[in-house]
This record gives C-alpha cells, structure tokens and sequence, in this order.
C-alpha cells in the first residue's frame, strides 16, 4: 500500500494526514499523539474512526495540524483519518457515517460586525 493522503478542517484547524501501513503510531507535527495531545478525551476523539473499523493498530499515520485551538484540531484530525479511510476502503464509509464522521461541520466563529461589540450583541440602550 502506498501513502494515502486526506484534509479534514474544523472551525479555523486543518489537518493533513498521511496514512501509511505500520504499527498504529500516530505523529502529530514530528510529536507523538499523546505528547500533542496530554487530554485523554482528545485523543480518543482522534483515535475514533479508527477504533470503530478495529484498525487502530494497522496503519501509521503522520499528520500537520495547522491553526484553531485543541478542540478543533482534534476533530479536523478525525474527520481527515475517516477520509484517509475511505480512500483506502471504500466499504468503510456507511459505518463511519452512520457515527457522523464524514461529516464537516460547518460551524465557526460569526464574524464581528461593525456598530457592535460582537459579532450579535448590542450596545446598552437605554430611552433616558
């Protein structure tokens, strides 16, 4: 098998990983998974399409994570390593949609409008 290669973005984070077939080593910017991520939530959020398919173990995965906070870089990584998946196995795809991994989600910060202190608060008013 040779190096199949996805994107996968959430709010301002992007991953790009390259999966390769090895013993499961998960590299994250020439860091190990757990030193890039220390929170145990965060890295089984990374390691849950992984873990569905039962092929945790089977592929080496090299990643650049770019931009956002950690929340958001953890699932860009995740819904990038369920494309990679589906790149290298089709059939794969139903089960990893069925938990919602395919899918982008569009959500992101609203931007700041001017006249306002956010992007939907007002300022104080008051009649007198």
């Amino acid at each position: 098998m040779e190096v199949v290669n996805a994107l996968g973005r959430r709010k301002r984070a992007i991953a790009r990983v390259f999966v390769s077939e090895g013993t499961g080593k998960i590299t994250i910017n020439k860091r190990d998974l757990a030193t890039y991520f220390p929170s145990t939530i965060l890295q089984y959020v990374v390691k849950q399409p992984l873990n569905k398919l039962g092929v945790a173990e089977k592929y080496d995965i090299k990643v650049n994570l770019v931009g956002g906070g950690f929340t958001g870089q953890s699932q860009a990584l995740r819904l990038a390593i369920a494309r990679a998946l589906v790149k290298i196995s089709a059939e794969d795809k139903k089960a990893l949609r069925s938990e919602g991994f395919m899918t982008r989600d569009p959500r992101s910060v609203e931007r700041k409008k001017p006249g306002q202190p956010k992007a939907r608060r007002r300022f104080q008013f008051s009649k007198r």
